[in-house]
């Protein structure tokens, strides 16, 4: 069988063409495909700057210098699944609440082909409806979290719903098994000192940025592997865990984050696990005019889909 490729720099230059993830084709359902590509351009739940509900379409634009070929791993995910881009949400965007039940029938209607999604967000809101989606299919999935902000707020301005809630959100639903959660980059100022404690009181795992300033995250994510063990793995990745060197284009800086190569070293670190489904979130194009955000972030989503199961290296 012959899988969808991305489009080559040789057949139409990089600037031109469709503007798909690595330039790959575009269709409006994920019938037939082993992954996906879906944006979700929303912002409305953010509680800073605004501007990731452009994040999707400069990820999308930053994404075609991408080769098929990941030449340290020697893997290209496209000689073993079928993987195309099946567009946006339509979210509303004067509604966060009813977006998140948008956001979640959708990925109702994805999750019922065989299909593992990696979302371009879009603002972390975004998390909680997909998991509500995905543990309808999978159970209580573990959890890989990579971010500046533990995002367990229970109220924003006595809401609910925001982008600094989702995981309190999808810990009381039972989306997550309390057992396989692990949070990797915490790190900045908070309102007490305690403001980490919760989620190590819920079991989860904790990985605080400075614990892994200057080190090799291979040692650590040997460690993930086996807390996640084989069960369902969702994993959401803040573009805020960076540091702000490599990517000011976010709503919520924190600076002391992690390194490009870091971020590359996790993704790639959690090849071999039973992946459900990935996020990469809070890209805000207005604050990197330069791009090297969405750049980033593009490069991260193909580390993503070059670790997911049923990828196979070159031989």
């Amino acid at each position: 069988m012959a899988f969808n490729q991305p489009l080559g720099g040789n057949e139409m230059p990089r600037f031109g063409g469709l503007n798909t993830m690595m330039r790959l084709p575009y269709q409006d359902t994920a019938r037939g495909l082993d992954a996906c590509f879906v944006g979700i351009p929303m912002d409305i739940g953010t509680s800073h700057r605004s501007g990731t509900r452009f994040g999707p379409r400069q990820i999308r634009a930053e994404s075609a210098m991408i080769r098929p070929y990941n030449m340290w791993t020697k893997v290209s995910p496209f000689d073993s699944l079928n993987i195309a881009d099946i567009g946006d949400i339509a979210i509303d965007t004067f509604d966060l609440k009813r977006s998140i039940q948008i956001i979640e029938n959708a990925y109702d209607e994805i999750l019922g082909h065989d299909v593992i999604p990696l979302t371009l967000g879009g603002d972390h809101t975004l998390s909680y409806p997909v998991l509500k989606a995905i543990a309808k299919k999978h159970g209580p999935v573990g959890l890989v979290h990579v971010d500046a902000h533990a995002d367990i707020n229970d109220l924003m301005f006595g809401e609910k719903i925001a982008h600094g809630t989702p995981f309190r959100r999808s810990h009381e639903d039972r989306l997550l098994d309390p057992s396989r959660v692990c949070q990797i980059g915490l790190r900045a100022t908070g309102y007490e000192a305690g403001d980490f404690d919760w989620p190590r009181e819920q079991g989860w795992r904790v990985v605080q940025a400075e614990e892994i300033w200057y080190k090799s995250l291979a040692p650590l994510m040997a460690e993930v592997r086996e807390q996640m063990g084989d069960g369902p793995v969702y994993v959401t990745f803040d573009i805020d865990s960076f540091d702000p060197a490599y990517a000011p284009g976010t709503g919520t800086a924190e600076p002391g984050g992690l390194t490009s190569h870091q971020g590359i070293e996790l993704i790639r670190g959690l090849s071999g696990l039973n992946i459900v489904g990935c996020d990469l979130v809070e890209v805000s194009p207005p604050y990197d005019q330069s791009g090297a955000t969405a750049v980033l972030a593009a490069n991260i989503l193909f580390e993503m889909l070059c670790v997911l199961p049923g990828v196979k290296a070159r031989t």
